[in-house]
């Protein structure tokens, strides 16, 4: 019975142990733009000839990799059909809300999720404040323009100046408190900020009252997707507040499959 079981626990090791072997040499392969010939491939995997070969002809045969003439080889489409079958079944409220879970957690504030709809925000998820003074007008399912949110702002800078020119036009700019912006000019001071910083600030622009810090969410081709948001009352917002909102937005943008640094064009 010992044996029997020595037996079954090694065999687990050495299944465990092709995995990772496997793992090891598709991430060499992802690393590389063009096809690896098994010399390289099993350098960079510390890896014996022999054992890299017999591996790539397993994920040959199952199509996750391709031979691309003998000795040389890439990923394979099989890993394309599947990565499309992950993405298509991705629900972005699904996959942010742990980490909106955590950052309401941490702060207390009210945390927003919003996605654009042409030139206006809508609201697909909230978590709201735990300190009853907080109120915020915006609700799921609500809109707000562009350049009165966070979130918005975010978008408007990756529109680009032309695009943002034709945004204040065709919408002449809304004022809904009196620190709202009301000008291309202004507003082109503002995204500029935005830029530089990585994230950016509704200061009582869309209410009275009520401050919020705003960042961007790409999805795994690099576009720009979604907003995150933190809101709470201006005597309450800290500011340095800023890094730890982008920080989370980049962690849902990881969770969707974005790698940081690298967008499609």
């Amino acid at each position: 019975m010992a044996e029997r079981k020595s037996v079954a626990e090694a065999k687990g090791k050495t299944s465990i142990q092709v995995i990772e072997r496997m793992m090891d040499l598709l991430d060499a392969l992802a690393r590389s733009n063009d096809a690896v010939n098994l010399k390289r491939l099993a350098n960079l995997t510390s890896l014996h000839p022999s054992t890299a070969h017999r591996i790539l002809n397993m994920l040959v045969e199952f199509r996750m990799v391709d031979r691309v003439e003998p000795g040389t080889y890439r990923l394979g489409i099989r890993l394309l059909e599947l990565g499309n079958l992950v993405k298509s079944r991705i629900n972005l409220r699904q996959e942010a809300l742990p980490f909106m879970q955590r950052l309401h957690q941490e702060l207390h504030e009210t945390v927003n999720l919003s996605v654009r709809q042409g030139d206006e925000m809508v609201y697909v998820e909230r978590l709201l404040s735990d300190r009853t003074a907080m109120r915020v007008v915006h609700l799921i399912g609500a809109s707000a323009p562009l350049h009165i949110t966070a979130a918005g702002k975010i978008f408007l800078v990756e529109d680009g100046a032309e695009k943002c020119r034709d945004y204040s036009e065709r919408t002449g700019l809304p004022v809904f408190t009196k620190n709202t912006i009301r000008d291309l000019g202004a507003l082109t001071k503002e995204l500029e900020r935005v830029r530089k910083l990585g994230y950016a600030f509704d200061n009582e622009e869309a209410e009275k009252g009520v401050s919020c810090i705003g960042a961007g969410i790409h999805d795994d081709e690099g576009r720009l997707i979604a907003g995150l948001s933190l809101s709470a009352p201006s005597n309450r917002i800290d500011r340095a507040w800023g890094l730890r909102v982008k920080d989370v937005a980049d962690q849902i943008s990881r969770a969707l499959g974005h790698r940081l640094g690298v967008k499609t064009a």
